[in-house]
């Protein structure tokens, strides 16, 4: 009796100790975890909900790591506003909340707000997040992380949740455009240059050679008498 009773107790802590990991695992829609997410559209404020249960849920979940409460540092001008456009904004909520007597619904019918995140483009191509961890409060806690630059294109690809796919897609699939223009583009003024100025030179030294040497005058033959 006394093996049995210690083998449930260790069989009981081994799932308490799995379901923990488990549930971190998944992480959607588990306790206190978002199970829901309102989705604008940067550029056509298109809207779209999500639930937990739905493809693109998860997807949006991999991309903006919802329960991530870390920043990375960013420059100066974008923690004062002046950061790229918007390609899309997040609403995360967490349903099954409230009712009665703080509302008029029946209790677990409302939903909180949890986090909002935006997602924007840096210049070099990089997808980042600007998260403000409780967006019902009036503070200046803004935190910022780095996206997975492929999930960001399968979403982008499919056009449906971050507006304009033409513009999404072309940045994503040239996210070091600019840095190989930078590159490219001197290469190819060099090229230029030598291709039209080389054909030039060749002839002003020919040029100049035949000013160095002595006039040329006609042939003289010496004649015996």
């Amino acid at each position: 009796m006394r093996v049995l009773l210690l083998v449930s107790m260790a069989l009981a802590t081994l799932g308490a100790a799995r379901a923990p990991a488990s549930a971190g695992a998944r992480g959607l829609g588990k306790g206190d975890s978002p199970d829901m997410a309102l989705v604008i559209a940067g550029d056509t404020g298109r809207t779209t909900t999500l639930h937990a249960e739905e493809r693109d849920f998860g997807r949006l979940w991999r991309l903006l790591s919802p329960r991530y409460t870390g920043t990375e540092r960013v420059p100066e001008a974008w923690t004062l506003g002046r950061f790229p456009e918007v390609r899309v904004t997040v609403i995360w909520g967490l349903t099954g909340v409230g009712g009665w007597p703080q509302t008029s619904r029946a209790p677990g019918g409302d939903v909180a707000v949890e986090r909002q995140d935006q997602v924007f483009l840096a210049p070099d191509g990089t997808p980042w997040v600007r998260s403000d961890p409780s967006p019902d409060v009036v503070d200046d806690d803004i935190r910022w992380h780095r996206a997975p630059s492929s999930v960001f294109g399968q979403l982008a690809e499919e056009g449906k949740l971050f507006g304009s796919r033409p513009a999404v897609v072309a940045a994503v699939a040239e996210p070091d455009a600019v840095e190989r223009a930078r590159w490219v583009l001197p290469g190819l003024a060099v090229g230029l240059a030598l291709g039209g100025g080389v054909p030039w030179f060749v002839r002003r030294a020919a040029a100049r050679r035949e000013d160095a040497e002595p006039p040329r005058e006609p042939r003289q033959e010496l004649i015996d008498l």
